[in-house]
């Protein structure tokens, strides 16, 4: 079938896993091929530590030599120029410089670099572009140009940002709503009337900044490009990217913790900054909870699916992955053999001779749980006086937000809990803690790490914390312990070489203390080789490398589902329609024709949903077509007849009820297709089960049709939804219909139990004999259009009427049985008794349920009128090219075309009213 066969070279990686462990070996190559290169590098003088994240402006800023930035970041390598290098934007709130201005049009730039600039330095095979705020406020264009200019030198493009939207967009939704929620420290609550004023003006920022950066980024990108978007401070930048070109390719990754949807679900706009992410190709995370717990929130907040690889949406995938971050190692291993580092250690071992060392590095904020630190180490002290003068916490506490009241108050906090315990168990010649409110610079910070016998790590909240990382890289002489939060990224990374612990829990942060303090060497030995193999294979720079691996990846897997169920060619299939003598729509209800359905999760309102209506868009089209005497309407549906009823009762087409049972035309009676001996004797049985399960399974309920029992659990927790359905599968197996003949058939959050061989397939012979008689055609359906949400045990109506049999295999399935009584052709058409028989018999056969009683049993009347044997495959004289089946928002689907939801059919259905022929 056209759309859904694709020719892939013998040695093109078939499967996801082929495809990365190809890459994976290249990046291998790459390095070994560009070995001496990163040996002749060495460490500039001048580098400073200033803090411990992977990356936001506030944290981790090394500086970093305009040349080795250069060269870093540049579009070839310069020692093979041989091929050019995918382009890669990487856009941020922060640029990796910082300008000052010193004239009108002279601008001063200085290089800082976090984790994600080093991570990206050793990202050889991209050429990586910059694009993001240069932290100035710059309101004239000769300035503007001027910075561009200059910024454009070290590869960066700056977004313009003035001084009211920074304020309300970084300083005010970014860091004052939104990262504290992330951070589990909840909203602003000091006045709730101007606070809930204040959301909406910040979160208006927020977008408009978001739609800049997007501006920004569409006016330098090239085709093929990849574009990497950073942080909590452009979750709607994926959206704004996507609107504008849908081809492009994008990824989203948080440096920060996902929170909770329990957390989440607080945040007022949480359901405008879900979506936007979900518009992003890839989104990462750092640890698999976060990535689990944005799934989490995308499926009870926005109703959504979430799979093993994501989140689905109308039948867009969105990967979603954990992707731990690294340091570069190497950088922090090789600066321990220079002299300076050598120096500091040597001084700072005979400064604390004697006594064992214990560190802090933390920024000054209230995730870091520096006062709760501090507290342990007091614990510890008052529990072993052995110790106390044996041991000194050396802490290191960067300043950030200063001019912030919570920050000051948390400054002071600190300071009058250390002096405290100075005054406590100092003495005139030492102190038990040394506090520093700065940092130090990149030398001192590696020599520090190397002569620490414990580094003391007690987030309350954090992304990942890369100081962890930093003091393994540093302890190969040593072989310190880590004492490390559990709440801390890294505890997913580095745990099983550490002692982990509950930073709330002061008595156990102390007894972790006297527990590293008295390890025994061999067992400091084994845990520490266990993170310094983890710290040095996951470095920053294969982090990044396997980011966008995974992007590129997740690219071809999308067109790969594109490949097979292709978007249905609207224009060719108009053109088509308004070719044909004789038309034929068969179209499903729900998701086909009825209104989008609603997203909003579990919310109120739901009993307003549970009865389908039809799209209010598509009533005046749908009439059009019903007038048109060369146009055949099919609404076939799996509702019962009482739906259908309130929803046609003014067209004049044919409806087929719970999946065929029931057909009737325009406002007809009622007639069935179901066997008189057809055995329902299961339906009681199965009730009681459907029952107990709605009783169990708040926010599901279940159906009684005529011929079929259906238990839907859309409203219900999506989590638990799934179990109980789960749970009711495996007792209906081994109970209730474990000897029935009937077919349990598993939809989208819903379970159905009908008899075996009845499908929307099956009754569509049926459904077009009864067209043939009621209406007296005069010429063959040369057209047929079939689309809908069917699930997938209905997808034969598909098949049906394929005219071109695609491979064997089927044509075997699908060969007739007819009896000749029922071959003959209708005696009101004579230009059907002369079409070729070797056409009519290309159609699909009776159903297996109707051959398996045709000679046994009459037709039992439920309404009025007993229907007579049917004869519609015989007036189908259709070409490949006139057949049109699409499925509905479903990317895996036997039909050959794709609408991406009703919204589309909707469009289509007046495209073939209104369009006219082309001469």
């Amino acid at each position: 079938m056209p759309g859904n066969k694709c020719n892939v070279d013998p040695a093109t990686p078939k499967s996801r896993t082929e495809r990365l462990m190809k890459e994976r070996n290249l990046r291998k190559l790459n390095r070994v091929f560009n070995l001496n290169e990163k040996a002749g590098d060495s460490l500039r003088d001048g580098e400073l530590f200033s803090n411990d994240s992977a990356f936001t402006e506030t944290e981790n800023c090394a500086s970093l030599n305009e040349e080795e930035l250069s060269e870093g970041i540049d579009g070839y390598d310069r020692q093979d120029q041989r091929l050019p290098k995918q382009r890669l934007l990487v856009v941020a709130n922060r640029l990796p410089v910082s300008a000052v201005r010193q004239g009108k049009d002279s601008w001063q730039l200085e290089i800082s670099v976090g984790g994600l600039v080093s991570a990206l330095l050793g990202l050889k095979e991209f050429d990586a572009r910059w694009i993001g705020w240069a932290g100035v406020n710059v309101p004239d264009e000769t300035g503007q140009e001027a910075l561009t200019k200059a910024l454009a030198e070290k590869k960066c493009i700056p977004v313009f940002l003035d001084e009211d939207t920074v304020h309300q967009y970084y300083n005010g939704y970014c860091n004052n709503i939104i990262w504290p929620l992330f951070h589990y420290l909840g909203l602003p609550q000091e006045d709730r009337l101007s606070t809930t004023r204040s959301f909406q003006s910040q979160f208006d920022a927020y977008k408009k900044a978001n739609q800049m950066f997007a501006n920004v980024v569409h006016e330098n990108y090239e085709e093929g490009d990849v574009v990497w978007c950073h942080d909590y401070h452009l979750m709607f930048l994926p959206k704004c990217l996507k609107e504008k070109n849908s081809n492009i390719k994008v990824g989203w990754f948080l440096h920060t913790p996902f929170p909770s949807s329990e957390i989440h679900r607080m945040l007022p706009s949480r359901r405008d900054l879900l979506e936007s992410v979900l518009a992003a190709d890839l989104v990462g995370f750092h640890t698999y909870d976060y990535a689990r717990h944005f799934v989490s929130a995308c499926t009870r907040i926005l109703g959504l699916e979430g799979t093993p690889e994501g989140v689905e949406n109308q039948g867009k995938l969105t990967r979603v992955a954990a992707f731990p971050i690294g340091i570069d190692s190497d950088r922090f291993i090789r600066a321990l053999e220079l002299p300076q580092v050598q120096d500091h250690i040597k001084e700072l071992k005979e400064r604390f001779a004697g006594r064992k060392v214990m560190l802090g590095v933390d920024r000054l904020d209230m995730i870091k749980g520096i006062p709760q630190k501090i507290l342990a180490f007091e614990e510890f002290l008052e529990e072993n006086p052995e110790w106390r003068d044996k041991v000194v916490l050396l802490q290191i506490a960067v300043p950030t937000r200063t001019d912030v009241p919570e920050y000051q108050k948390l400054s002071s906090q600190v300071h009058e809990i250390v002096g405290r315990i100075n005054g406590r168990f100092g003495t005139l010649t030492a102190v038990p803690i040394h506090h520093l409110d700065r940092s130090l610079d990149f030398h001192a910070l590696c020599a520090l790490y190397a002569v620490t016998d414990v580094a003391l790590i007690t987030s309350l909240r954090d992304g990942m914390n890369l100081v962890s990382y930093e003091f393994v890289a540093c302890q190969a002489s040593k072989k310190g312990v880590l004492i490390l939060s559990e709440f801390a990224g890294a505890a997913q990374s580095l745990g099983a070489g550490a002692l982990l612990v509950n930073p709330w829990n002061i008595a156990e942060v102390a007894a972790s203390i006297s527990q590293a303090l008295n390890m025994p060497a061999d067992e400091r030995e084994k845990m520490h080789q266990h993170n310094f193999m983890h710290v040095t294979t996951h470095t920053s720079q294969e982090w990044a490398a396997t980011f966008v691996s995974e992007l590129n990846d997740t690219i071809i897997e999308a067109q790969l589902r594109t490949r097979q169920v292709p978007l249905l060619p609207v224009k060719v299939a108009v053109e088509r329609y308004l070719q044909s003598n004789n038309r034929l729509l068969v179209l499903g209800f729900n998701s086909t024709l009825t209104e989008p359905a609603s997203t909003q999760g579990v919310r109120g309102g739901h009993i307003r949903e549970l009865q389908s209506r039809l799209h209010l868009e598509i009533k005046e089209t749908l009439k059009k077509l019903c007038d048109d005497q060369r146009t055949n309407i099919v609404i076939l549906s799996g509702s019962d007849r009482a739906v259908l009823d309130d929803n046609f009762r003014e067209y004049n087409l044919w409806l087929a009820a719970e999946n065929g049972m029931f057909l009737r035309h325009g406002t007809g009676e009622w007639m069935t297709t179901m066997p008189e001996n057809l055995n329902m004797d299961w339906v009681d049985s199965v009730k009681h089960v459907f029952e107990y399960f709605t009783e169990r399974t708040p926010g599901s309920h279940f159906e009684l049709r005529e011929t079929s029992l259906v238990w839907n659990y859309k409203y219900a927790e999506s989590h638990f939804g799934k179990l109980q359905s789960k749970d009711m599968l495996q007792h209906l197996w081994t109970g209730p219909i474990s000897n029935a003949a009937v077919d349990v058939v598993q939809g989208d959050r819903s379970v159905e139990v009908r008899s075996v061989g009845v499908t929307k397939g099956a009754a569509i012979d049926r459904i077009l004999g009864e067209i043939v008689r009621n209406k007296g055609m005069k010429s063959p359906i040369d057209y047929v259009l079939c689309a809908g949400h069917f699930l997938s045990k209905d997808e034969d109506v598909y098949t049906f009427f394929e005219p071109e049999l695609p491979c064997e295999s089927l044509a075997l399935a699908r060969t007739r049985s007819l009896d000749p009584a029922r071959t003959s052709i209708p005696t009101t058409s004579d230009s059907i008794n002369q079409a070729k028989a070797h056409q009519l018999m290309k159609q699909r056969s009776l159903s297996t349920l109707e051959r398996s009683n045709f000679r046994s049993a009459a037709w039992r009347p439920i309404v009025h009128d007993r229907m007579s044997l049917p004869e519609g495959s015989s007036v189908l004289d259709l070409k490949a090219e006139n057949f049109f089946s699409c499925t509905v928002s479903r990317k895996q689907s036997d039909a050959r075309y794709l609408l991406q939801s009703s919204d589309d059919v909707v469009a289509l259905l007046k495209e073939l009213t209104e369009s006219k022929p082309s001469n």
